[in-house]
């Protein structure tokens, strides 16, 4: 059974693979992640990665399994026949990726789509679809977790997409601890790697915090 979307799930959104958390085992670090409280798990499992497909989709089944004992949406990044073949919550696809129209038709019904925007003119195509739940914009900030990042769009930049966007906007991309009530300032909740943070508790805690309802 999937998680239908609801934008609440997007207040501390933790995306991780095996290639940035080399050395441990990512389903403990999953784990301590939904203990610690986050409300959704993407799994982007790619760039330096040394799984093969067969690895990558058996360790998939036991993320999806814990997630799902935690209520918590399993996302499945820019891959369509893994996120069907798990029963993913969700899939996120990128403006490089599948066409989000095909992947949206592909998956109808089954998931929700989350697609990525960084620039108005993004988002503004992106508003005349049908079947997005939500947008991730980023980099926000400079970031060193993607290779190939777009140009950093920046608080100004962010607070634009949000007020453009018929869909709620989770941002990504260099965004610190100290710099949360910042995003959440601009209507945005927020993505986080927390791979790098040394208390993954209190990192969740403070996304939670900065993006509470009042």
């Amino acid at each position: 059974m999937t998680l239908k979307f609801e934008p609440t799930q997007l207040r501390a959104y933790f995306v991780c693979g095996t290639q940035d958390v080399p050395g441990q085992d990512l389903n403990m670090v999953v784990q301590t992640a939904l203990d610690a409280g986050i409300t959704a798990f993407q799994y982007r499992d790619k760039g330096n990665s040394q799984l093969t497909t067969a690895e990558r989709f058996a360790l998939g089944q036991q993320l999806r399994e814990r997630c799902a004992q935690a209520h918590v949406p399993f996302i499945v990044d820019d891959d369509v026949e893994l996120a069907l073949a798990l029963q993913a919550d969700g899939v996120h696809v990128g403006q490089k990726d599948d066409r989000v129209t095909q992947v949206i038709q592909r998956v109808a019904n089954q998931m929700f789509v989350g697609l990525s925007c960084s620039t108005l003119a993004e988002v503004q195509i992106a508003n005349q679809l049908e079947g997005i739940a939500y947008l991730g914009s980023g980099p926000i900030f400079p970031t060193t977790s993607k290779a190939d990042a777009d140009p950093v769009v920046g608080l100004t930049g962010l607070r634009q997409l949000v007020m453009t966007a018929s869909c709620p906007v989770v941002a990504i991309g260099g965004i610190t601890v100290a710099q949360l009530p910042a995003i959440a300032a601009t209507g945005a909740a927020v993505i986080s790697m927390l791979t790098r943070s040394p208390d993954m508790a209190a990192t969740v805690k403070a996304m939670l915090t900065a993006t509470e309802v009042h």
